[in-house]
């Protein structure tokens, strides 16, 4: 599946808001379910339980479903996004990743 053939199935499933409370919903929602990756890692990090990867998939899975969400909101096609931001990668990190490219960012 590709991102845009995703992004188009998803938006089947955000119901019939109108595009300001959509807005609101998507970047809630993405803010909450990032969090939800954060929580269970700091389990695994803090509470000495294994890292539970299905759990992680799926809440990564619903970070997607509300980056979707957002780029549909912004009329953007979801691939679009992410060569942009593959783009912008190849730009500060030519060679791949650099830590002192990192530390010394111009952008």
């Amino acid at each position: 599946m590709d991102l845009n053939e995703y992004q188009q199935l998803a938006a089947r499933t955000m119901g019939p808001r109108p595009p300001r409370e959509q807005l609101i919903n998507a970047v809630l929602g993405l803010t909450g379910e990032s969090g939800e990756v954060a929580d269970a890692f700091k389990k695994h990090l803090f509470h000495d339980t294994p890292l539970d990867r299905d759990a992680m998939v799926k809440e990564l899975g619903d970070c997607l479903w509300y980056v979707a969400a957002l780029a549909t909101v912004l009329d953007v096609p979801l691939a679009e996004v992410g060569e942009r931001n593959i783009e912008k990668l190849r730009k500060r990190y030519p060679a791949g990743f650099d830590p002192e490219r990192s530390r010394n960012r111009t952008e």
